[in-house]
């Protein structure tokens, strides 16, 4: 599972290298849903529980505070995290699905 993953991460990075968040948000590419129940039946795509968990493509460079200076980010790129379950933006890059959330949706980071 470790090596699908590191394979997923790599080709999503290459389709983020054209993306740069701004502000506070971050791009994460969320874990495959799960295609089948562990007793064998197929889940529909209508059935299929959105994704909380994913690893993190892309960081913008952090908000503007009040005084000028910019808040630190709290999660890198690589980082697998958890997330609101109906937090950011979906969208596609080259026909991989991402999602674009502000770094307060992001609730943990999963450490290996």
């Amino acid at each position: 599972m470790a090596t699908a993953t590191a394979h997923a991460t790599k080709s999503a990075t290459k389709s983020a290298t054209k993306l740069q968040p701004l502000g506070d948000r971050v791009v994460i590419k969320p874990t495959p849903r799960e295609e089948m129940t562990k007793s064998g039946i197929v889940l529909p795509d209508t059935a299929k529980e959105k994704p909380q968990e994913g690893t993190v493509i892309a960081v913008g460079p952090g908000r503007i505070l009040d005084d000028g200076k910019r808040e630190a980010m709290d999660v890198k790129q690589g980082q697998k995290v958890l997330y609101a379950k109906y937090a950011g933006t979906e969208f596609k890059v080259e026909g991989e699905d991402l999602l674009i959330v502000s770094q307060k949706d992001i609730l943990a980071v999963v450490q290996d």
